[in-house]
């Protein structure tokens, strides 16, 4: 929260031209966290945040915005050729020589799912759900995540 604020005005209180106090940032956020999280719409996180819509349409654009610019750099780039002599000499410490790091696969049930992905998205009990996919290193660094579904993504697919 202090990053976001420290690097987008929008997300500290501010006072109006009639010195009424805006939303704190907080609140914001945790709109926004509880859409991410749950699937939410603005409309249903209301209640909790007592923020319109817009507003909060506005926090989550403006959310995504600054945490993809603070943390591209050092989070979300492509492994460099340093990065991936780091993870081998690690794995070959611990007795796994040749690996990058560990995949692992979680299915969501995916209550919102769109009607013309439904035939696509059903497991064998009748639910909608996505899987994803993870590749993780020793120090839970995520290197790859894939959001798909059963079937789509078969192990060269990913490793490729």
């Amino acid at each position: 929260m202090h990053d976001i604020c420290n690097y987008n005005e929008y997300f500290v209180q501010k006072c109006d031209a009639v010195g009424v106090l805006g939303l704190l940032p907080e609140q914001k956020l945790i709109a926004i966290i509880r859409m991410l999280t749950y699937s939410s719409s603005a409309n249903q996180v209301d209640e909790i945040t007592w923020m319109g819509k817009s507003s909060t349409l506005e926090s989550l654009v403006r959310f995504c915005d600054t945490v993809g610019t603070l943390y591209t750099r050092d989070y979300l780039h492509r492994p460099m050729p340093r990065d991936l002599q780091q993870l081998l000499q690690k794995a070959e410490a611990r007795g796994f020589p040749g690996i990058i790091g560990s995949i692992d696969c979680m299915h969501w049930q995916w209550k919102n799912c769109p009607t013309t992905w439904q035939g696509d998205c059903g497991n064998r009990k009748g639910q909608k759900n996505i899987i994803l996919e993870a590749v993780a290193g020793f120090d839970t660094w995520v290197w790859h995540a894939f959001f798909g579904v059963a079937g789509s993504q078969n192990d060269l697919n990913v490793l490729g």
